[in-house]
């Protein structure tokens, strides 16, 4: 009897030793697909990348803005008032062609730009729908270790409970017969 009652303490510590191990490479996993997820993160832009956003960051700034709109003011007040000989007089056709010239130059650097937080944007995205699934991956995987642990747990019960009745046998066969009656 003893030894059934200790070979259903061994199963009940091989359960949980499973449990453990499942729960320990689950935590493996999850460290995999953050790893993964950061070096993605980490990644660092080429030249002309970062080029490009430092000049979509200033040319959509305020202090461009200012500083173009202060540009502007002096040369239009230079060629009109200050200079006898005015470089570009009025109606600025020089001043015109600088603006077209920056305005065509810098709308396909910004673009690059926004073309490479989009690119990142989408892998955000899909590593955002990875990390989903893994997480509903995981919940199913719970629930299913929860049904076989309940499963097995009420199994070891019920071989528990089969146990106890078989003492409960033997401690009733060995008293006398007329306490029997009185239990």
């Amino acid at each position: 009897m003893q030894e059934s009652l200790i070979s259903l303490l061994e199963t009940e510590n091989q359960q949980q030793q499973k449990l453990n191990d499942i729960v320990i490479r689950s935590i493996e996993e999850e460290k995999l697909l953050s790893k993964k997820l950061y070096e993605f993160e980490e990644q660092h832009p080429s030249i002309k990348d970062a080029v490009a956003d430092k000049v979509a960051s200033f040319g959509g700034s305020w202090t461009f803005i200012l500083f173009f709109l202060f540009l502007m003011i002096v040369w239009m007040g230079a060629n009109v008032y200050l200079l006898t000989r005015p470089f570009d007089p009025y109606p600025f056709i020089l001043l015109n062609l600088l603006l077209s010239t920056m305005a065509a130059l810098q709308a396909p650097i910004i673009m690059m730009s926004q073309n490479r937080k989009e690119d990142k944007d989408r892998q955000r995205s899909v590593n955002d729908y990875l990390v989903n699934l893994k997480a509903e991956i995981e919940v199913r995987n719970l629930h299913q270790k929860l049904d076989l642990l309940i499963s097995e747990q009420m199994k070891t019960l019920f071989e528990i409970q089969n146990a106890q009745m078989d003492l409960m046998e033997e401690i009733r066969a060995k008293l006398p017969p007329h306490s029997v009656g009185g239990l």
